[in-house]
């Protein structure tokens, strides 16, 4: 089954021959998607490489249904947004693929969840219904069947008790925050943590002036009292996320891989210098797995990558790094 091949990859040709039925597939079964390469002129039986896939533009997934013929939604996750903007919406046809996904990614980089105390500091996420974060972030808070592990809304004072606590004990800790709430909390207290990691979704949603993720990151390390910044990097419309344990520098699990566009060429890629972000994501199996996004980066080698930013003309939402 494909399902089974996206999550046995181990090699590149492994990578290239699951990446192209998964095409083959999508082409087939996608509506939109197919439309798409049609409108492109794309030969299906003529693609031979990665580079030759049609990556689809994420604006999709605001004005349109995707999803492959057969396979009716188990959930739909939505994008945040104002009350103005169109939303994306992710028509998820097998959570459970989605729990493959980010348990695998998640215990690839950082091992088991029971290692750990989760603390989850995502009030914008919460205050909404549709998130998939707040799916992920929710699993992960009950595989580490720790008593102190939870969401943490408005409660800043109840959050500084419990990371003072958790520090006193020595209790390996990951807290998890969108950027303009950790920043609330490190202006309500200060720390020297020891035993955490800090962990940063991007985005200030609107609460506060968008930051560099340089400045942010030095902001937040001086008032967590840490040497990193760890960054998940993941959005409405992909099943799989990508991490950064420092410099802002992300890697992506094996069924995962990044591309950058030339900024006035779609159709040229660029190694080592600023252009558009391209996302394969195998785990995006019954929608598409071959996004254009308006996120701008740099590609280094071994498949990390940074973000430096977005698009001018996009709008600022979901999980949105900093603009420059």
């Amino acid at each position: 089954m494909l399902h089974e091949k996206i999550f046995n990859i181990q090699t590149p040709q492994d990578f290239k021959t699951v990446a192209l039925a998964v095409f083959n597939f999508q082409y087939e079964n996608v509506n939109v998607y197919r439309q798409f390469c049609e409108a492109l002129k794309v030969d299906p039986k003529k693609i031979t490489t990665i580079a030759e896939i049609p990556f689809l533009p994420i604006q999709f997934f605001k004005s349109h249904t995707i999803n492959a013929e057969g396979y009716n939604e188990d959930t739909i996750f939505t994008s945040s947004g104002t009350t103005a903007s169109v939303t994306s919406k992710h028509y998820v046809a097998n959570t459970k693929l989605y729990e493959e996904s980010f348990n695998k990614a998640f215990k690839k980089q950082y091992g088991n969840p029971t290692e750990y105390t989760i603390l989850a500091l995502l009030p914008s996420y919460l205050e909404r219904e549709g998130s998939s974060l707040i799916y992920m972030v929710d699993s992960l808070i009950k595989q580490s069947e720790n008593e102190h592990s939870g969401f943490y809304l408005d409660d800043m004072d109840a959050l500084i008790e419990k990371l003072t606590l958790l520090e006193a004990k020595g209790q390996k800790t990951i807290l998890l925050g969108v950027s303009y709430a950790l920043l609330d909390l490190i202006e309500t207290q200060s720390f020297q943590l020891k035993n955490t990691i800090v962990m940063e979704t991007g985005g200030m949603k609107g609460r506060r002036k968008e930051m560099i993720k340089e400045e942010l990151h030095a902001v937040l390390q001086q008032g967590f009292g840490v040497s990193e910044i760890h960054s998940e990097y993941g959005m409405t419309e992909l099943l799989s996320q990508a991490y950064s344990t420092g410099n802002g520098i992300f890697t992506c699990p094996p069924w995962m891989k990044i591309l950058t566009r030339d900024t006035e060429d779609p159709f040229t890629y660029v190694d080592g210098k600023t252009g558009g972000i391209n996302v394969i994501d195998l785990a995006n199996l019954y929608s598409c797995g071959f996004i254009a996004t308006q996120d701008l980066g740099k590609l280094h080698k071994n498949n990390s990558f940074e973000v430096l930013g977005r698009f001018d003309d996009s709008d600022i939402r979901g999980c949105n790094l900093m603009v420059l």
